[in-house]
């Protein structure tokens, strides 16, 4: 068995090929966006060609190199973590063909989304649908599940109509719904262990504009109308729940003509907003008490103190559909089916704000867990989408329900200046715990400590194919970390250039 090389002379031996060796650096310090987690990866590579990548693979599997790939690191887990080689796609980021008529349209997987909105909203089309942000690469939002928060559309990777994927022997292969259609399946939600993701066909849709309302309630109103109209009454809906003032912002939004109108801006937007609320959160650090009281002010402040208040605005899709993430923080987000929400959420008030049988929001929480002394962050964000409606390929790591509308909540927690808040493994714990009472599944790319016992039997077979068909393309291990073992890996099977811990 050939030696891993010192790191050292890595950069020298990439069999003479000065184009790999112009496109890697040493010393480069990759952390997540939130600062969550860093590593130091012996190479950074950032190739610009699709032969660049291929001689990438094929230079690592001849030096023994585990390679993961990254894009704008917004994920807040380790799953980007090495101290190998970190491929790099944002030189890898054009579009390759558009065809205004069908939508279809070509690109390099390493185009972020923000590039990919303008480029389509040239020809007069745009994504069907978005997540809360737009930093990331086009590979990356498929590769983890992303979703937005519509019961009229599914994961991102729904409108993905084929693939290609540079495979550990350096070949690229094409895959669709059609051709190889069970490597298409495990390609569109990889988690970045089957290979590097390198050419996207997509079907965009005309450019839209949204007229959108945001209203904040109390969270009874939101649960009446859970039931009848919560989640229909337009095509992209999303709600923020505060638990300790049982309140609620309904944001919802439709296809319009209109001309654009952007939201009223106060005095208490912008800056003055965004660092009072920083620093209540980091003084919530020693004093944790406070934040129910942060809680009713900030979100007061932010969007009306009375029930009812309201906000509209008239926006381009790509940017209606974004919210801003403000703080490092960690997230940890489940999808359950959409029928269990009210009782999700009741639960979580029940214990978080331990009431008693003689509140009338009182329901048995059951969670294992002391809330004594417990304070948390708020809003949790409560999204939904449906994966049932799509003709298209099913991912095997798909979280959503199989038979009907997913609901997403999320537990955020935010790192005021870069410190971890002191609630967060209590507060995981329980939500993990009641999640998995509501039949959820967590999100790939979030904070969750639910580990590949229990995974294994949230997916059963689909897990089981997926492994299978990794195991064909990457037999050695070549893409797979102390992520991957922890999560998706038989424990009792190592793999040859499986990176270790």
């Amino acid at each position: 068995m050939p030696e891993m090389q010192p790191s050292g002379q890595v950069k020298e031996s990439f069999d003479g090929d000065e184009i790999l060796n112009s496109r890697s650096v040493l010393n480069h310090t990759h952390h997540t966006w939130a600062r969550t987690f860093s590593c130091l990866p012996e190479l950074y590579i950032q190739p610009e060609s699709l032969q660049e990548i291929e001689r990438t693979v094929n230079c690592a599997r001849k030096l023994r190199r585990r390679i993961t790939t990254v894009g704008c690191g917004h994920s807040p887990s380790n799953i980007t973590w090495t101290s190998q080689w970190l491929v790099n796609l944002d030189k890898y980021n054009k579009i390759l063909s558009v065809d205004d008529k069908t939508g279809i349209v070509v690109m390099q997987s390493g185009i972020r989304l923000y590039t990919l909105c303008e480029e389509l909203e040239r020809h007069g089309l745009a994504m069907p649908n978005l997540g809360s942000i737009n930093q990331q690469s086009i590979a990356g939002a498929i590769s983890t599940g992303t979703h937005g928060s519509s019961i009229r559309h599914g994961l991102m990777s729904e409108d993905v109509l084929a693939l290609k994927i540079t495979l550990v022997d350096g070949s690229t292969k094409f895959c669709s719904k059609n051709d190889n259609p069970e490597l298409f399946r495990a390609a569109l939600l990889s988690l970045g262990s089957l290979g590097i993701i390198s050419e996207i066909t997509f079907r965009a849709v005309p450019a839209f504009s949204l007229k959108w309302k945001q209203t904040i309630d109390s969270d009874l109103r939101m649960f009446n109308a859970w039931p009848k109209d919560l989640w229909t009454q337009s095509e992209f809906v999303r709600v923020w729940w505060f638990p300790y003032t049982r309140r609620a912002v309904v944001w919802q939004a439709e296809k319009t003509e209109e001309e654009h109108r952007e939201p009223p801006v106060s005095y208490y937007d912008g800056s003055l907003g965004y660092y009072v609320y920083h620093n209540l959160l980091y003084l919530a650090q020693y004093v944790p008490r406070i934040l129910p009281w942060v809680e009713w002010f900030v979100f007061g402040m932010q969007y009306g103190f009375a029930n009812g208040s309201t906000t509209t605005a008239v926006q381009p899709s790509r940017k209606a559909l974004l919210m801003n993430c403000l703080y490092s923080q960690f997230v940890n987000e489940w999808a359950i089916p959409l029928h269990n929400g009210p009782e999700a959420l009741r639960r979580l008030s029940s214990w978080l704000n331990q009431l008693t049988p003689h509140d009338p929001d009182y329901v048995p929480h059951n969670i294992p867990f002391s809330a004594e002394g417990l304070y948390v962050h708020a809003p949790v964000e409560v999204r939904v989408s449906d994966t049932t409606l799509t003709s298209n390929a099913r991912p095997y790591l798909d979280p959503t329900v199989k038979d009907g509308p997913t609901l997403y909540l999320n537990a955020t927690l935010y790192r005021p200046y870069w410190r971890d808040p002191p609630c967060r493994e209590r507060y995981y714990q329980a939500f993990e715990w009641l999640m998995k009472d509501m039949g959820g599944r967590p999100h790939w790319a979030k904070n969750f400590e639910t580990y590949s016992s229990e995974i294994e039997t949230m997916y059963g077979g689909d897990l089981d194919k997926f492994r299978h068909i990794r195991d064909g393309a990457d037999p050695d291990g070549l893409f797979l970390g102390p992520w991957h073992r922890d999560r998706i890996l038989r424990q009792d099977a190592w793999y040859d250039l499986e990176e270790k811990n």
